[in-house]
């Protein structure tokens, strides 16, 4: 994969209320707290780090600098029906649960929101979903959306049904957030959580004063990429957690997902910088 070059000088990119400045460094301030001064484009030199801000290796040889108050880390998706070996074969998306238990308390240090965002109907929600959408999800002859699961899993993707469940510990590690106050869950009805005028995501995040989303869950190359895209269409910013998401696709899938963010709607990184960022 190729890499762009840093900046020989300092770069300011936005405007006046929403800007990163870029330095020849690496490093990419996200915090939109510290304007490009006249002596750091001159001597290319970024400002030392402050407090309430933490500084995380991303790939392509930069850092990115956020403000931890005004971020927040968003797993998609991470439910029983797309993870659970009765529901699926998904190893890949199973690998992520560690993974997971290991960002999650780190990004909490850190002072960041959890946000997650999962499939969870309503009944009025059946009537209105596209037909496109419901036949997607209506393969291998099942019933679709709102029917009935095998054993105890309830109805598919509706909400309180077992199946709309967080997989495994992940149920019990949300509780525990949600009872520190850290942690949110946000229905979606669609692949993309901030679809449209306005979701419930795009609403939590605006009254917040969120503006740096870090992405994990599956699958990479459907709900993930819906809704990192148009968050990155809303001027959020995006960092996906490679080694947090899967995919079911074929190989490539997965692949142009990391390309087109390193490239185009943000930045990648890793368990293993999140962990470091709280050392």
């Amino acid at each position: 994969m190729s890499v762009r070059p840093p900046p020989p000088t300092p770069v300011e990119y936005g405007n006046s209320s929403s800007f990163w400045v870029e330095y020849p460094s690496g490093l990419v301030d996200l915090t939109r707290t510290h304007r490009l001064s006249p002596s750091e484009a001159q001597t290319g030199l970024p400002p030392v780090k402050a407090s309430g801000q933490a500084d995380i290796t991303v790939n392509g040889g930069r850092t990115i600098r956020i403000d931890t108050k005004s971020s927040a880390m968003v797993i998609i998706d991470m439910q029983n029906y797309f993870l659970h070996p009765e529901m699926r074969d998904h190893p890949t998306g199973l690998q992520c649960v560690d993974r997971l238990m290991e960002a999650v308390p780190a990004m909490r240090s850190l002072g960041l929101k959890i946000i997650w965002l999962n499939w969870g109907l309503t009944e009025h929600e059946l009537e209105t979903i596209p037909p496109a959408l419901i036949r997607g999800f209506r393969k291998n002859s099942n019933g679709g959306f709102g029917s009935q699961l095998p054993g105890n899993f309830g109805r598919l993707l509706m909400r309180d049904a077992l199946n709309s469940e967080l997989y495994g510990p992940l149920q019990d590690e949300y509780i525990k957030g949600r009872d520190a106050e850290t942690d949110v869950w946000i229905h979606k009805n669609r692949m993309s959580g901030l679809w449209g005028y306005q979701t419930a995501l795009d609403l939590f995040l605006q009254e917040n004063g969120i503006s740096t989303l870090f992405f994990g869950g599956v699958n990479t190359d459907q709900c993930v990429l819906g809704t990192l895209v148009d968050a990155y269409f809303r001027g959020y910013d995006c960092v996906l957690v490679e080694d947090t998401t899967a995919t079911t696709s074929p190989a490539g899938g997965l692949e142009n997902v990391l390309y087109n963010t390193v490239n185009s709607y943000g930045f990648v990184t890793g368990t293993r910088a999140l962990l470091a960022a709280t050392a």
